[in-house]
Parts: C-alpha cells; structure tokens; sequence
C-alpha cells in the first residue's frame, strides 16, 4: 500500500482521485499550496451504483488527526437532533410549495 500511495505522491497529477478497495474512499494527490509541499488526502465521497462519487468533491481527511475530528462531530448526539430536525422542516417546505402554473400536471 505505501509504495501505491508514494507512487501516486511522485508521479500522480495534481487533484488525481484514486479509488481503494472501500467503497467512497479514495485518495486525493493535492498540490502545493503556499509553501506546503505536495501532500495526500482522504476523500469520502458516497458512491453510486457504478462506483462513481456522487458528489463534486467530498470531505477531505489530511491526517489521521483529522479523522478523528469528524468521528467526534459525527458521533455527538447533537448533530443527529439536528439533521432530523431540518429533515422534518425540508419535508414540510417541499410539501407546501404549490405548483408552477407553466408546467402541466400529470
């Protein structure tokens, strides 16, 4: 695994996304970027059902430090009520937008 990962980091293109063998896990060859050199990210990014990311562009994890930091936040309780909370409020804004006169109803 680290001689894949240390040939991506020598000879991979800038912003090139390879996949692993976990579904939505990939890592990420990210530029220089004012005065760090060259490094490696994680990227989790969902997956479709041909294995393609379904997002632009995931949450990028540069250290395991990191990770760690997201375990927390995506472990608090808080968060939870949180997404329910808004996920009960975005089904009821959906289900109260009346329908655009130019389209016709089926």
């Amino acid at each position: 695994m680290e001689e894949k990962l240390g040939e991506l980091l020598k000879s991979g293109k800038d912003w090139e996304r390879k996949a692993t063998s976990v579904a939505g896990v990939f890592v990420l060859k990210m530029p220089p970027f004012r005065g760090s050199p060259t490094r490696l990210a994680v990227e989790l990014n969902p997956v479709d059902e041909s294995g393609r990311p379904t997002k632009k562009r995931g949450i990028l994890l540069r250290s395991s430090e990191d990770l760690n930091e997201y375990r927390k936040l995506l472990n608090d309780e808080k968060l939870v009520l949180l997404m329910k909370a808004m996920d009960s409020l975005m089904k009821t804004e959906k289900k109260e937008a009346p329908p655009k006169p130019d389209v016709i109803q089926l």
